[in-house]
Order: structure tokens, then C-alpha cells, then sequence
């Protein structure tokens, strides 16, 4: 067995140099800052129990799914779990993934064809960027949450072949890093203007937190060609759904690769998704929801009255994120911070001359 690759190491080596270095750290008992639970779910003990009850009901205690679900994993507890879903989100259909990079990496390598294109916000998330970087579509990036760059840069596609373009619009209810939203009402009026398909990332928001996103979810008419929506974060257990019409559900497990070719989730991770839609753990969820409003509230004021609301980037989720310039400086607050008492990470950049 040979040793290990020459360029490896130096990549390794320049991360290094960078002082951006990733590593895996044990799980810490201090205040929790830096995980996704954010309405503490994933520690609600009635969820895995009753999974676990619900499974010993219908005689399903399996440890695994035994294969895809178009061979050995399906099942009519998946089936169900998807209506459910289906129906919480009010959306026609449901199809769920093993987690949500799995969701976006099929949906953007299957969905855009060589003739599409693909316009997606300059700071979408990774899963995306790769799904369209294994697709065959074109893609241009217009500026963070900037209407106008997205309608200039569709003026400029639709004017090079529009009678066989089929433009997808991309960006993210809350975006997974700074923690800010677009002004959706305005990208649904532009897609509808230009005859987009737009697609959101719904990973990071909290369904019903605000009222302007309960109400673009109760139109009659659905603005959005798909949705994502994960089930790691808010409802604290695993997996993910891409939401839409029967026809996108039924294209996607023909196509979607990372569909198609992988273990279906267990049978405990999908009753545990059933569980949490049902409605005693939806109203917990809504009253989590108002505690971690007033929360992030408290967070905004206390940031402000401290005069440091300058170097946080304005934030109304549950993500808040604090600008310090170079992986050093950032490693050093970061930890002062930990030694305080608080879980936090620092999010490193690996080239030099980025601060995000």
C-alpha cells in the first residue's frame, strides 16, 4: 500500500499555513450556540420513545431500511410520513431524503436540463453549489438577496434562447451562515414576471416563526417550483423533503441519483419524523418557537445596547453571525468565549483575504 499522495499533504499543508485547519472536537456540555436543535427537539425523550413504540406497534423494529426504497426500503410508514409532510408544509407532494445536502444534490443534478439555467444567490449553501456543479445547466450567480442584479442577469438569458430556456431562480428563506432573509414577496414577483421556476431552501427557517412566511405557505396558488425542507434542525431529528407537485415527486425518483442509489432512511428516523408531526409535538414546537423569539430578541437588544451590533450581521432567525477579520483572531475570541461557558465555533476561512 503506497503512502499518502504528495499533493494531498500540501493541500493539507497550505490549510494549515492558513491557520484553517479543520478538526473534529468532542461534544461539549456548555451553553449551546453553535448547534442547529434550535427548539431543543432532539432532546425531547417522548419523540424517541414513541418511535420506538409506534415501530413495536406495527411490528416494524428493524435496525436499517434493508435497501432503496425502489427495492427492499420502502415502506407504508414512509408513504404515510411523506402525506404528513406533505400536508404540515401544505404542498401537493413530498419525497424525503437522507438529509438535505442528499435532497439538493439530486434535485440540482436531475432537475435543470443542458438547455436550462440556473441562477442562484451568491451565498448559497454548498449542497446547492455542488448539485449544480454535477448537473448539466448553466449557472450565473446574481448578488447577495439583490432583485435587480437576478432581473438583469434573466433579461441577459432570456435575450441569448429563450424558446428553449427554462430558468430556475434559487436562494434560501434563512440563509445557513448570516442569518438573513431575501424579500421573498419581490423574488415571487419577478419569477412570476419573467416566468421563472424558483426554488427555496427552507432549511434554516422555522415554519410559522414569522408571519409573513405562515402566509406565502397558505396561498392558495404556489409560488414555488420546490421547497426544501430538513428535519435535523427545528424537529431535532433526521432527514430531509424536497416539497412540490406530484409530477416534480414522481421525476425525482426516477432521476435523482442520490435518490435512486442509496440505503433508505431507518425505520426509526422515519417514525421519529411521523412522531413530531403529530399534534402534540407540533404545539411543543410552537411554543419553542415563541420562547426562541423572545430569545433572539433579547439577543438583538442586548447586542445593541452593548454597541456591538456593528459587527453582527442583522439577523431576525436563529442564526447570528459576528465578523472578525483572520482565522487567528477569530480562534482567539472564539476561544474566550468557550472558557466563558458558552458552545460556540469559529468559522474559518480558507483563503486568506475572505472574513466570512
Amino acid at each position: 500500500m503506497g503512502g499518502f499522495p504528495k499533493k494531498l499533504h500540501q493541500k493539507l499543508q497550505e490549510r494549515t499555513a492558513k491557520n484553517a485547519l479543520r478538526e473534529l472536537t468532542p461534544p461539549s456540555q456548555k451553553v449551546d450556540f453553535v448547534s442547529n436543535d434550535y427548539l431543543g427537539m432532539a432532546k425531547d425523550e417522548t419523540i424517541l420513545k414513541g418511535a420506538y413504540q409506534l415501530l413495536s406497534d406495527r411490528e416494524m423494529l428493524l435496525n436499517g431500511a434493508t435497501g432503496s426504497r425502489l427495492l427492499s426500503g420502502n415502506s407504508t410508514l414512509l408513504l404515510e410520513t411523506e402525506e404528513q409532510v406533505a400536508h404540515y408544509y401544505n404542498s401537493e407532494a413530498a419525497l424525503i431524503f437522507n438529509s438535505g445536502y442528499n435532497a439538493n444534490l439530486g434535485f440540482f443534478a436531475s432537475v435543470p436540463q443542458r438547455t436550462d439555467v440556473v441562477l442562484y444567490d451568491e451565498f448559497i449553501h454548498a449542497s446547492i453549489r455542488d448539485g449544480i456543479a454535477m448537473g448539466n445547466a448553466k449557472s450565473y450567480k446574481f448578488g447577495h438577496n439583490n432583485i435587480n442584479d437576478l432581473k438583469a442577469i434573466i433579461n441577459r438569458v432570456r435575450s441569448l434562447n429563450a424558446a428553449e430556456t427554462e430558468c430556475y431562480v434559487v436562494t434560501e428563506a434563512v440563509f445557513s451562515m448570516d442569518g438573513d432573509s431575501p424579500d421573498m414577496e419581490a423574488f415571487i414577483k419577478v419569477c412570476k414576471e419573467y416566468n421563472c421556476h424558483l426554488i427555496v431552501d427552507e432549511a434554516h427557517t422555522i415554519k410559522g416563526l414569522d408571519q409573513k412566511g405562515k402566509t406565502l405557505e397558505q396561498e392558495k396558488d404556489d409560488p414555488f417550483f420546490a421547497r426544501l425542507v430538513t428535519f435535523g434542525k427545528t424537529m431535532g431529528v433526521q432527514g430531509a423533503a424536497i416539497l412540490g407537485s406530484a409530477n416534480l415527486k414522481s421525476y425525482l425518483i426516477n432521476f435523482a441519483r442520490s435518490f435512486i442509489y442509496t440505503t433508505a432512511m431507518p425505520p426509526m428516523s422515519i417514525a421519529s419524523i411521523l412522531l413530531v408531526l403529530s399534534d402534540e409535538h407540533t404545539a411543543k414546537m410552537h411554543g419553542a418557537s415563541a420562547l426562541l423569539q423572545n430569545n433572539i430578541q433579547f439577543f438583538n437588544h442586548q447586542t445593541n445596547a452593548m454597541g456591538l451590533n456593528n459587527i453582527f450581521i442583522p439577523s431576525n432567525s436563529p442564526i447570528h453571525g459576528c465578523i472578525i477579520p483572520g482565522n487567528e483572531k477569530v480562534k482567539e475570541m472564539a476561544a474566550y468565549i468557550q472558557n466563558s461557558g458558552f458552545n460556540i465555533r469559529p468559522i474559518l476561512a480558507a483563503k486568506p483575504t475572505s472574513t466570512k
